[in-house]
């Protein structure tokens, strides 16, 4: 999360946490949502920087974690579905 510091990427991995638990139809606290957020982070920027894609400042790391925290929510889904067999 260039450029948006601490206390901003803490900020924003809540709310990308929370949207994407809204977009997944999940229904976490939020603790969950900050760790949903702040892995969603890593991932989307990882994801980001395999196509090439490059945001800045609190728009762009919102959208990154908000991508990268609905894909880490999937692939947790994913899991869990397999579990239940």
């Amino acid at each position: 999360m260039n450029g948006v510091g601490f206390i901003g990427a803490i900020i924003i991995g809540i709310f990308a946490g929370w949207i994407a638990e809204k977009i997944m139809g999940r229904n976490h606290g939020l603790i969950t949502n900050l760790i949903v957020g702040l892995v969603g982070a890593l991932i989307g920027a990882f994801l980001a920087s395999m196509l090439g894609i490059h945001f800045m400042g609190w728009i762009g790391s919102l959208i990154i974690s908000t991508i990268g925290a609905i894909v880490l929510l999937f692939l947790l889904g994913l899991f869990k579905g397999r579990n239940r067999v």
